[in-house]
């Protein structure tokens, strides 16, 4: 099935997929870290100062979503929608009014457990659970969210900065989320309640149960796997680097000589390159599975942080902007689609709520790392040169490990 006929019969769920992930822009470190500088001179806080304020924020978000993310298996998904937005919205507000840097943390958990962690968590897990044949396709369009938000609001975001305070700009973000998101997410869920029916009766069709020999991995069942820890110790690459050069953006262009502006024109690449990545992605992993092209998605990452290391050209920055795009969107689509792969479907929230909190507890604890090592005179050439042997590395582990996989086969329809 090509994209255009996928797309148009499915649309509103694919959208549905695509907002959530753009709404989940007010959480994301690109984000965040715009503010960066702002919050720190409000705060009086150094670099490492304002990583450790981050990590703890989002190392108690990292907690609280293996609680809370197995909720999207039980509740329905409009009700979830519900009130996770009024959650996400609330936190952007926190955000506007932090008045002592106890609050702020308070926000910042807040913005990365709804908006990074549950919104994320939240539309990933609908596209791999509610599509089969058309998995890969399914959520390599619901992540165009993150290449959109990317590309769109670093420079509205330094617009606003221009013309009102920090703490204005987050009260406009929350009285967008307030007024135009959650009213359209509800909109496009409308008969939702059919598709649910339909995955639960696929579920229940004995055809479907053979094909999975009876057995669907819990969630207790993956953590005593150590093929997922394996996979972890790649996965972790892009959350740990791209988050940490990214919320000490400001610090990055200024020890490359790039501006902060030029920098965030650069986004535009990255989410080019992401979009890309991801749109090709699908129908591949439609094709031949997300197991056998998930272990190449690293290595966009290597040939990017080799040009972070030894090039300091403005044009170098699309070049490297560029290679973490394409590794972001390979990434996202192939780690979104692999778990259903290798686990089933059955008990995939609950699931992925364990690889979420690792993607956000690697998160948490980069920031305040990357910060005090900036602070103690290391440099980002060193950084980049670390972050590229570990993406070589982690494609190698890939390799060995995804290579005799079994894979379990699916078990729920498309939309």
């Amino acid at each position: 099935m090509n994209y255009f006929r996928f797309i148009k019969q499915n649309k509103r769920f694919l959208v549905f997929g695509l907002l959530v992930a753009l709404f989940s822009s007010f959480g994301q470190t690109y984000f965040i870290g715009l503010f960066s500088a702002e919050i720190r001179g409000a705060f009086s806080l150094s670099h490492g100062d304002f990583g450790l304020v981050y990590s703890a924020g989002s190392l108690a978000a990292g907690v609280f979503l293996i609680w809370l993310g197995r909720y999207v298996d039980r509740l329905d998904l409009r009700l979830w929608i519900t009130l996770l937005s009024g959650a996400a919205v609330g936190a952007c507000i926190v955000m506007g009014l932090a008045p002592s840097v106890i609050i702020l943390a308070v926000a910042l958990f807040l913005l990365r457990l709804t908006c990074q962690s549950l919104l994320s968590h939240t539309y990933m897990t609908s596209m791999a659970r509610y599509f089969d044949s058309g998995r890969g396709k399914a959520i390599s369009i619901a992540m165009l969210g993150h290449p959109v938000g990317e590309a769109i609001f670093p420079l509205i975001t330094v617009t606003l900065l221009a013309a009102m305070g920090w703490r204005d700009v987050w009260l406009v973000y929350g009285a967008i989320g307030a007024a135009l998101f959650l009213p359209i997410l509800l909109w496009l869920l409308r008969g939702h309640g059919e598709r649910h029916q339909n995955y639960l009766n696929r579920l229940a069709e004995p055809e479907v149960n053979s094909r999975q020999s009876g057995h669907q991995w819990t969630q207790g069942e993956v953590l005593r796997d150590v093929r997922f820890y394996l996979i972890q110790i790649a996965m972790m690459l892009p959350p740990f680097a791209f988050t940490g050069l990214f919320i000490h953006q400001a610090h990055l262009a200024e020890a490359k000589g790039w501006s902060l502006a030029w920098l965030a024109t650069c986004f535009s690449a990255y989410a080019a390159a992401s979009i890309i990545a991801s749109l090709t992605m699908g129908p591949m992993i439609d094709r031949i599975g997300a197991t056998r092209i998930a272990p190449w998605a690293l290595l966009p990452a290597v040939l990017s942080m080799l040009v972070l290391a030894f090039f300091s050209h403005p044009a170098a920055t699309l070049v490297f902007m560029a290679g973490l795009g394409l590794c972001m969107g390979m990434v996202f689509t192939c780690f979104t689609a692999i778990w259903p792969e290798l686990y089933g479907v059955r008990h995939l929230g609950a699931i992925r709520s364990v690889v979420m909190a690792v993607m956000v507890l690697v998160s948490a604890i980069a920031p305040a790392i990357m910060g005090w090592l900036f602070d103690a005179g290391v440099t980002v050439e060193t950084l980049a040169i670390i972050f590229a042997l570990w993406a070589f590395g982690g494609w190698l582990l890939l390799l060995v490990v995804l290579r005799r996989w079994k894979v379990a086969p699916v078990e729920a329809s498309e939309a």
